[in-house]
């Protein structure tokens, strides 16, 4: 029994430090009986050194960063609808059919969504892994290492240095030919594309959880035929990247309707609006696919309250699912104890767990304890992740609550404030926020500004994709985040004003009663010193109320903080 605690201990140790290669042997030894491991004791500094870019990678990268790369200069509109507009999935094809199709040797789940994407695709992986699969898992973007996009194996950890760069190294004349046959225009997201496929295909996986990453229709990840299609999967729809799908919701459902594949099943998160949801049913019917429906009444979840759980603050929740419809797929889990916070986070966990049920419903087998182990075993870095003690003094924030979430659409902003209020429903928040530019960032700040216990607001900057094409100034994001609290008529003090400069000349100390419950907006385009100023604002308050420091905006802002903990 000794026994079999350790090695369930062991397999939520590894989801927790899933993508640090060097603590497996001494998770392996604590599994097996020996030893003793605590993740936290060892260490951010630590654990995620190994995340640094290896010298030996510097070709791999320097050939990507050769390539157009989207995620850095911005998405042209229409390159991902499905029109002549959209971007030519036929170069990818020609591209895999030179790598001898590896796509064709191993299943996979496809996923899109606007949100909730890569949270479903953690969950749908650490499900399989806990059954025993080898699991391939294809990602984007990444926090700190390109590596962490390719996770393969039955442990989840992100393709070693040394093995990427063999692959890459092995396949690089095809790649070569290919660009040339294609004149440049193969992308970097593409190229990075066939490496994972191929990777994956030489590892000889079980099965493979593929996040599209821009739409699906076009999306270089959709050359996924039927008949290696298990499932695909649709979280949700919203209005991010709006030019680049067609400039409406509508259209946007329509590119992500895009995966869906003749005669294979679909999962749909949700909530959708009503005629969003009649598009991707109608595409499903006109495939012949299976509607299964994760919004549905047959499936009921609850959160009953956050507890703290070796140490780490999680979720207690009830998943039950019926459906008698197409499939019939029935699990009821209690008491699941999730590290991923919010009901947004639930609903993904109920959307993977119905993906797995209909997976299970083609012969693989995948136990309810299995469910429940991946379910419980997934967190992801940036979201809703808290810092621990030693992590905010490293940050030079000693004693102060830190969330990081990588949220920056309308619908994100609002679950992550939705999500603080679960856990934290006296606390009061202080934000520092770094945005990409074709981000809404009114919408986004209104979200928040809407939330009656936010004291201030610090804007400040980020690289985006390692560049700072896409990156928005601070003082640009200040001026929306005044006009947002226009537009609601909420009262601020911000720093171009002579009322503010005289308050905090000297040092910033909380003057309640000169601010009249008015929000701070400040910004400053460098990150550690809005951090450190965001520190003296709450060192400087006399309220004795909880409070929590949120760095939000985007991940590259929240890759930005953890990459301080490295130095």
């Amino acid at each position: 029994m000794e026994l079999l605690v350790r090695k369930m201990r062991f397999l939520q140790l590894l989801s927790q430090c899933q993508y640090i290669a060097y603590t497996r042997r001494e998770a392996l030894v604590y599994a097996n009986g020996g030893g003793t491991l605590s993740l936290w004791s060892l260490g951010f500094k630590q654990l995620f050194s190994s995340y640094r870019e290896e010298p030996e990678l510097k070709d791999f990268i320097d050939y990507l960063d050769s390539l157009k790369n989207y995620e850095k200069s911005g998405v042209p509109k229409d390159a991902g609808t499905d029109s002549d507009d959209g971007f030519d999935l036929g170069r990818m094809r020609r591209l895999m059919d030179r790598l001898g199709n590896p796509q064709s040797k191993f299943k996979a789940i496809h996923i899109a969504g606007t949100k909730g994407k890569g949270s479903t695709a953690a969950f749908l992986s650490n499900i399989l892994r806990a059954e025993g699969y080898s699991v391939g898992c294809y990602s984007s973007p990444h926090i700190i290492t390109i590596r962490e996009r390719i996770a393969m194996g039955k442990f989840g950890e992100p393709v070693s240095a040394k093995a990427l760069n063999c692959h890459f190294h092995q396949i690089r004349q095809k790649l070569d030919e290919a660009i040339q046959l294609e004149n440049g225009c193969l992308s970097h997201f593409e190229v990075l594309t066939a490496i994972a496929f191929s990777l994956f295909a030489q590892e000889n996986i079980d099965i493979a959880v593929i996040e599209a990453g821009l739409g699906g229709a076009r999306d270089a990840t959709n050359i996924i035929c039927s008949s290696g299609l298990a499932v695909s999967v649709i979280t949700s729809i919203g209005q991010e990247h709006l030019m680049a799908l067609g400039g409406s919701l509508e259209s946007i459902a329509m590119a992500k309707a895009g995966i869906i594949k003749h005669g294979r099943p679909v999962v749909l998160g949700g909530p959708f609006l009503p005629h969003i949801e009649h598009i991707l049913c109608n595409k499903a019917s006109l495939m012949r696919a299976a509607v299964i429906s994760a919004s549905d009444s047959a499936i009921q979840t609850i959160i009953k309250g956050f507890r703290m759980f070796d140490g780490r603050l999680c979720q207690l929740c009830d998943i039950r699912i019926q459906v008698e419809r197409d499939f019939h797929l029935f699990i009821e889990i209690s008491d699941l104890k999730m590290r991923m916070l919010g009901s947004h986070q639930l609903q993904n966990a109920a959307t993977a767990t119905c993906a797995a049920l209909c997976v299970r419903n083609q012969g693989w087998g995948i136990s309810d304890g299995s469910i429940r182990v991946g379910l419980e075993n997934t967190y992801l870095l940036g979201r809703s992740q808290f810092l621990a003690s030693k992590e905010a003094e490293v940050l030079g924030l000693p004693g102060a609550t830190i969330l990081l979430d990588g949220a920056h659409t309308k619908e994100s902003a609002k679950a992550l404030v939705d999500t603080i209020r679960m856990a934290f429903p006296e606390a009061r928040l202080v934000l520092v926020v770094a945005m990409a530019s074709d981000k809404d960032h009114r919408a986004f700040a209104r979200e928040f500004l809407l939330d009656e216990q936010l004291e201030a607001v610090f804007l400040t900057e980020a690289d985006i994709a390692g560049g700072k094409s896409r990156t928005t100034t601070a003082s640009l994001l200040r001026d929306h985040w005044v006009q947002a609290s226009e537009e609601l008529g909420i009262n601020t003090l911000h720093d171009g004003t002579a009322e503010y400069q005289e308050l905090f000349k000297n040092r910033f100390v909380y003057p309640a009663r000169k601010l009249d419950g008015r929000i701070i907006l400040a910004a400053e385009k460098s990150l550690g010193v809005s951090l450190r100023v965001a520190n003296e604002f709450l060192k400087g308050k006399t309220e004795n109320h909880p409070c929590v420091l949120v760095v939000t905006g985007s991940l590259h802002v929240v890759s930005s903080v953890l990459a301080r903990l490295l130095v």
